[in-house]
């Protein structure tokens, strides 16, 4: 396995191996970071490399740095460590394996096994299953919503209110006396065509008043009369009769007056119709042709039926047929017979189910129904054969094997091995990544990643993995990046059902959970933000666990509610999860010194106790370290190098200098310096290498991160405090007696060992020479930035940080333009202005 991991390491770096630049650097990281080899090389690379100007001019853009491993981060024994790992992770998820029987369900029977007494088992999985299907089957205990009863109520009301104002609108029957007119007249002449009843008011109007309506014999005179009557179908014929016999009883006036009545009454009606049909109301003329007597039984009986089948309830999902059938049987000696069809249009607008599911009782039906399944139960009688020589081991059969220890349980060494085959392939895999993703971790992190997965072993025992992965995966991916963080859940999500008994429904849904948690955990930059993707999380497990659910198990009705209080408990998992895990995050920080982003956040607030005596101590030194941030940031981001760890190693890169303020000229404030009155070099010298020693110090008593601690010496590396040595020069020029060593002039490093440190030595390098550029061009401030830059290029000092002289074409452009920005020019105000008094 071994063999196998070093040639797949072997083929991914002949595969991602960078250009010549890239390939000097890590030439330079294999040999040692100080010794003369390293330089020489350094000096032969930088001698016969293609010459690259430090210059704005070349606008290619090179491939980001390299980060190197830190020496006291490289792995000493990873042969050892690679074994253990695989072998805890195998005996920590293989539980399998452990008692594992060796007749299973649907093997064959190596032999025939006879039974050596009589027994009666009791079959647990069976039963189980037939419980869950009773639970599953029972039917759902419905209750009246009183909501939807008050919505139906309350819409008939408004419906007959609306009926109510159209028949006031149209004129109530009968309009006249019965004794005049009868009713039946009444609702014809009200509702009757128009060209129809022209023809009966003509015929009414010419027939003789001496001759009776329809007589056998009529005169001579009124034979057309006669011939248009009888051709009247029977209704209108009753209407013409009735009005020609009311002609003949009443003046001229008097039936002249109801002749207008008439039209008046029937202009009313059929504005009210047109209404009616611009409306989307169960209305029709049958509503106008009730007479009051029958519309006032029609509001009772509506409202009688409409209490009783909301009492009775109304089903969701009947039929409209069955509900139209239901309400006319209802209406039955209810309502007048000629009100039945309104009032069953009526009913059926306003009806809707209003029966809803209890949950609690369906619960409740559902428990009860599962505790009458009868145990499932196997018996045999003493010699009698449980499984023949080649059968296939059924249900049954197994209970009665493992009944009588003849299941043949053992410690599965064939399966173990071969799982810890698998173990050892995912760990290649794990580590495949890591190299190719993150190529820094460290011998404490491989420990935290193997405690973490062997948590999730942990919680296979109580049957509760599943419920740990989220948590998993937002830590790994928080601290490690998301790559690492959605291979180690990937790899679980494979291993654990291999190596363990486990429900796929739950193992599923808690895997996409945590695959959300590591993909998005990386990104984020506050505790508060991650609580949000604990939420998050438990929506994405709930939601998974529901459609999976619904895709493996058929569902009835009467399980929703199981279904529903399945998906919201894992949705309640994955949250609790990862509440876990924002819980425990900081003091893993702490015990195993990482540097997430959201630590580097939190230590770069200015508020912090370090920073806010470095501000009020040593206030020269602050505004140099805040300059430097911004010239190192800027840096960063464009080199693709960690910008959060740039400033918070930035912040804290001087904070040795409060061991002395005054020693640094930033913080003397224009007064006398305190060197002129030393007026020892080698003195001086030692104050001003202090600030780096002295910082460690502070930086361990303050329990700073060791990442940032290295920005402490290395951005100062190995140079040479040049002002003090060239005086000590001068000093032993006058004096024979005096030696000068460049070593004691030169901080004690080490250089920088990564990017980020490098890119912090050449903003402090710079940042004073900038500060001092007042009126110069952007191309003199680039000149300078260049000479500062190629100082420290001779000088070694970057041959370990995996800077190339491209990285400097672009740091150097980017320091420019930082100190554009803070240095750019304003608008200077009139002098008037300037001495103007305020008014009274």
């Amino acid at each position: 396995m071994m063999k196998l991991l070093r040639l797949l390491i072997g083929q991914v770096e002949q595969r991602w191996k960078p250009s010549t630049n890239s390939l000097r650097v890590s030439f330079r990281r294999s040999l040692g970071s100080r010794s003369a080899t390293s330089r020489f090389t350094h000096r032969m690379l930088h001698r016969f490399s293609p010459a690259v100007p430090i210059s704005p001019s070349d606008t290619s853009s090179p491939p980001p740095p390299r980060r190197a491993r830190r020496q006291s981060g490289r792995l000493k024994q990873p042969r050892l460590i690679f074994a253990v790992a695989v072998l805890s992770l195998t005996a920590g998820l293989g539980q399998r394996f452990y008692n594992q029987p060796g007749l299973q369900v649907d093997s064959q029977a190596p032999e025939t096994i006879i039974a050596p007494k009589d027994a009666t088992v009791v079959d647990t999985e069976s039963t189980e299953a037939q419980q869950m299907a009773a639970r599953n089957g029972v039917l759902r205990v419905l209750m009246l919503d009183p909501a939807v009863n008050e919505a139906m109520l309350q819409s008939l009301d408004q419906l007959l209110q609306q009926g109510e104002r159209l028949r006031q609108q149209a004129g109530t029957l009968p309009f006249l006396p019965t004794h005049r007119l009868s009713t039946a007249a009444q609702r014809y002449i009200q509702s009757a065509d128009q060209e129809e009843w022209q023809s009966i008011w003509s015929l009414v109007q010419s027939w003789p008043l001496e001759q009776a309506p329809g007589s056998s014999s009529p005169s001579e005179g009124n034979q057309r009369q006669h011939e248009e009557f009888q051709s009247l179908s029977p209704q209108p014929k009753q209407v013409a009769r009735e009005l020609i016999t009311l002609r003949q009883q009443e003046s001229s006036v008097a039936f002249a007056t109801l002749g207008d009545q008439l039209e008046s009454v029937r202009r009313r009606y059929q504005r009210t119709l047109t209404d009616i049909e611009q409306m989307d109301q169960p209305f029709g003329p049958r509503l106008l042709q009730l007479s009051e007597e029958e519309w006032q039984a029609t509001k009772t009986g509506l409202r009688q039926v409409t209490d009783r089948m909301i009492t009775q309830g109304i089903s969701p999902g009947l039929p409209s047929d069955v509900l139209k059938d239901a309400i006319g049987t209802q209406l039955q000696e209810t309502v007048p017979s000629v009100a039945t069809p309104l009032a069953t249009q009526m009913l059926t607008s306003v009806l809707t189910p209003n029966l809803i599911e209890d949950p609690e009782r369906t619960r409740l039906q559902a428990e009860k129904a599962a505790e009458a399944v009868e145990p499932v139960t196997v018996s045999v009688q003493q010699g009698e054969v449980i499984v023949a020589a080649g059968e296939t081991i059924s249900q049954a059969d197994f209970v009665l094997l493992d009944h009588f220890n003849l299941s043949q349980r053992r410690f599965n060494w064939l399966g173990f091995v071969g799982y810890g085959v698998l173990v050892a392939g995912g760990v290649s895999i794990f580590l495949l990544v890591e190299h190719i993703y993150h190529g820094g971790l460290r011998r404490r992190d491989y420990v935290l990643i193997t405690l973490m997965v062997m948590t999730t072993a942990g919680l296979l025992v109580f049957g509760s993995a599943a419920y740990g992965l989220p948590a998993v995966g937002l830590l790994v991916g928080s601290f490690y990046g998301s790559a690492l963080g959605a291979t180690v859940i990937a790899l679980l999500g494979i291993l654990v059902p291999i190596g363990t008994n486990v429900s796929s429904v739950p193992l599923v849904a808690s895997v996409v959970g945590a695959l959300v948690g590591s993909v998005v955990a990386s990104r984020l930059r506050s505790r508060e933000e991650l609580a949000l993707l604990g939420g998050g999380i438990g929506l994405t497990q709930g939601g998974v666990y529901l459609i999976l659910t619904l895709i493996v198990n058929p569902v009835s009705p009467s399980a929703w509610y199981g279904i529903l209080t399945g998906s919201a408990l894992q949705g309640a998992y994955g949250l609790v999860s990862s509440i876990l895990a924002l819980g425990l995050s900081p003091y893993l920080e702490h015990v195993f010194d990482l540097v997430t982003p959201i630590r580097l956040a939190e230590l770069s607030n200015p508020n912090r106790p370090l920073l806010k005596r470095l501000s009020s101590e040593a206030p020269g030194t602050f505004q140099h370290t805040m300059f430097v941030a911004s010239l190192a940031e800027a840096a960063a981001r464009v080199l693709g190098c960690n910008v959060e760890l740039v400033r918070a190693g930035t912040l804290y890169h001087d904070i040795g200098k409060m061991h002395d303020p005054q020693g640094f000229i930033e913080n003397q404030m224009g007064g006398p310096n305190k060197h002129d009155q030393i007026a020892d070099p080698w003195l001086s010298a030692t104050i001003i290498k202090k600030h780096v020693t002295e910082g460690i110090v502070m930086a361990r008593k303050c329990r700073l991160p060791k990442a940032l601690r290295a920005f402490i010496p290395e951005h100062q590396g190995t140079m040479l405090i040049s002002y003090f040595y060239h005086q000590a020069k001068e000093r032993a020029a006058e004096d024979a007696t005096l030696v000068v060593r460049e070593e004691d002039f030169r901080y004690d490093g080490p250089i920088p060992q990564s990017p980020e440190t490098g890119i912090v030595m050449l903003a402090d390098s710079c940042e004073a020479a900038l500060r001092s550029l007042k009126e110069a061009t952007p191309e003199e401030a680039l000149t300078m930035v260049n000479r500062i830059l190629r100082a420290r290029w001779k000088d070694d000092q970057l041959v370990d940080s995996g800077l190339t002289r491209e990285h400097m074409r672009i740091i150097a452009d980017i320091f420019v333009q930082v100190w554009q920005q803070y240095n750019h020019k304003r608008i200077a105000y009139p002098k008037a202005a300037l001495a103007a008094k305020p008014s009274a």
